[in-house]
């Protein structure tokens, strides 16, 4: 199944906890989709995020984010594993 990698730019009020809570949400409804969020990062600072998930398509991953909590990434792009 493809990978994407989506990130989210500039989330207002973006705390550790936050961002594990919206984890959580995606988790929840991601098997409706026939998505499987593997992996995230964020940097408070500047309150980016990124999520890492494998997913039918494009539209599938955004689906999740949409459903779960609503914040829907700026962009989704498709990645390949390296070593």
């Amino acid at each position: 199944m493809p990978l994407y990698m989506d990130t989210h730019e500039k989330v207002e009020g973006l705390t550790p906890e936050a961002v594990a809570g919206a984890h959580a949400k995606d988790v929840q409804v991601q098997g409706k989709h026939g998505v499987r969020y593997l992996k995230y990062w964020f940097n408070e600072k500047n309150g980016r995020v990124h999520c890492l998930c494998e997913a039918p398509s494009q539209e599938a991953a955004e689906a999740v984010h949409r459903e779960a909590h609503g914040l829907v990434a700026d962009e989704i792009v498709e990645v390949q594993e390296g070593g």
